[in-house]
């Protein structure tokens, strides 16, 4: 019998749309469903500009509310082919602010069919520190939102956050504000910045910068200084650095070079009214380093709607176990390998930070997510799989450490050209716990077969002979597992951590 159902979707849930209706761009976004960790089905947007000349004469440009209407026909038309069970519909500072906002709004409405919620700039602020809090693991610092027509600022700790603020600072506006002059932008966005008093209490913190201008300035970092790993969630920068580019920016220092070409020609003439505002709020601010977000307002919003417990899991270990839903030969056996390795990297002496425990089941719930593929290339499709993933939760370094422990657990314990870049964004001490994990890792799986039900029944533990420092213990039962190729991957993980180990057939 065929099945018609897609097998590749999680079940239980159903597709969920966002349209936002930007000052500078109108999107659909369509979720797989509410989730803590939802992935996107289907994404689009058009670079209406409806912010465009607000700032001159209070209305939003007749071309663009046009450009606008017509995209929000389509993104009806998507939402439904979708099969979206729910479709949210937010708008910002344009339909705000603009004196023909109302008739754009009621217009929206008759396309849609339902009416926008038209956000105010305290619930873009408070959405925006939703969205950060969704992606990041232990949020310490204020969130920037920089969209076409506002700047939001709130400050962030934990799950808590204050009261933000909305300056009229957004890209379009302020490159119109002006008069496309950024030394007149810079004055202007000093004045307004310097009311945010609450800045200076992000002193040796993060910035997290949210917004598409802001994310194409860190694309165009990544363009420039060849980083080898293209993933916005989670990239972040030192200070001075930061600052330093930002001058290039807006000096557009090597505008020549391919790089640039990355950034859409729309989005590159906002590059330096986006890098004064950031550099006016880094000024007052004086954070430790700047984090670039992926999820901001339509993110924050969904997570908002979503019960008390899911939002308080781990948004990293949701998506790994889905992964592992998805595509394992066994979730429960990679529930048993993260429970575990816990146990055994103890035995090793390591003692884990709670930010390297969440990386290890996380490594853990994905380590057999490649088993389709060849056997010659399981380790670089878990490689890549991993490391471009979604995953939200999880610094660069810690995404390194995801793909490389899994990667040494099919190929090998040494680097070679596949681990190279990656093992740079890796710190020192990741590199060696994916090294570990990966020994571990190849030891058991011999004796699991990537089934559940054995595992925990092994273990390693201090050895009385003075021969050895560890032994493997393995029960009477399951003796016949015995064999030269499990020998030989014990050595191995004695090789790299310095121990002597042999196995216990008891």
């Amino acid at each position: 019998m065929v099945r018609s159902e897609a097998q590749g979707r999680l079940p239980g849930i159903a597709p969920v749309s966002v349209i936002d209706i930007g000052s500078n761009s109108v999107r659909v976004v369509i979720y797989e469903g509410l989730s803590r960790a939802s992935t996107v089905l289907f994404n689009e947007k058009v670079l209406c500009g409806l912010g465009k000349g607000l700032g001159s004469n209070g209305r939003m440009d007749d071309e663009a509310v046009e450009r606008a209407l017509a995209a929000l026909k389509r993104f009806r038309a998507l939402s439904i082919q979708a099969r979206a069970g729910e479709v949210y519909v937010l708008a910002t500072a344009a339909a705000r602010e603009a004196s023909n906002g109302p008739e754009f709004i009621r217009a929206v409405e008759q396309i849609l069919g339902q009416k926008p919620q038209v956000l105010s700039g305290e619930e873009e602020a408070r959405y925006s520190a939703l969205g950060v809090i969704s992606g990041f693991h232990d949020v310490d610092g204020i969130a920037g939102d920089l969209g076409g027509g506002s700047l939001e600022l709130i400050d962030i700790r934990g799950k808590e956050f204050g009261r933000g603020i909305t300056l009229p600072l957004g890209g379009l506006r302020l490159s119109e504000s002006s008069g496309n002059s950024v030394s007149k932008a810079r004055t202007f966005a000093r004045k307004h910045v310097n009311t945010a008093r609450f800045l200076e209490q992000g002193a040796g913190r993060t910035f997290y910068a949210v917004g598409g201008t802001w994310r194409n300035i860190a694309k165009l970092h990544m363009e420039i200084t060849k980083y080898p790993l293209h993933m916005m969630q989670g990239y972040e920068m030192p200070l001075d650095e930061m600052q330093k580019f930002l001058d290039d920016v807006i000096a557009a220092k090597d505008s020549k070079d391919p790089a640039w070409q990355a950034v859409s020609k729309s989005r590159r003439l906002l590059l330096p009214f986006g890098a004064v505002a950031m550099q006016e709020v880094l000024s007052v601010m004086k954070p430790a380093k700047v984090t670039f977000s992926a999820q901001g307002v339509r993110e924050g919003y969904l997570y908002s709607l979503l019960p008390q417990e899911e939002r308080d899991s781990d948004p990293l270990l949701v998506a790994a176990d889905q992964l592992a839903i998805l595509r394992a030969r066994s979730p429960e056996h990679a529930r048993e390998l993260a429970d575990w390795t816990g146990r055994m990297v103890a035995v090793f002496g390591i003692s884990e930070t709670e930010e390297e425990s969440r990386y290890r089941q996380a490594a853990c719930l994905l380590a057999d997510i490649s088993w389709r593929a060849h056997p010659d290339y399981r380790a670089m499709q878990a490689l890549n799989v991993i490391a471009h993933s979604s995953f939200v939760g999880i610094t660069h370094a810690g995404r390194a450490y995801l793909a490389l422990a899994n990667y040494y657990r099919f190929e090998g314990l040494s680097d070679d050209g596949a681990t190279g870049q990656l093992a740079t964004i890796a710190t020192p001490r990741l590199l060696d716990l994916a090294k570990l994990l990966g020994g571990l890792l190849r030891v058991v799986y011999l004796f699991s077969a990537s089934m559940p039900g054995i595992v925990n029944n092994l273990s390693f533990r201090p050895s009385a002979d003075p021969d050895l420092d560890l032994e493997f213990v393995v029960p009477p039962a399951y003796r016949d597992f015995e064999g030269e190729r499990l020998e030989g991957r014990l050595q191995q993980l004695a090789k790299l951590t310095g121990k002597r180990l042999a196995f216990r057939f008891e």
